[in-house]
């Protein structure tokens, strides 16, 4: 997840350096909320195995 979320970041990141703005910022929200999932599925992971 957090790898599919740090290559929409890059594209995002590229996007914006060439001038496409719409591509940017769509790829820029994709990432995060994969980032958000991300983060949601490492801290449930983390407290199940603490259980």
């Amino acid at each position: 997840m957090l790898h599919y979320a740090i290559i929409f970041l890059v594209i995002a990141l590229i996007a914006g350096v060439l001038g496409f703005s719409g591509i940017a910022g769509t790829a820029s929200n994709i990432a995060w909320i994969l980032f958000v999932v991300f983060l949601i599925l490492a801290a449930v992971s983390f407290f199940r195995k603490r259980a």
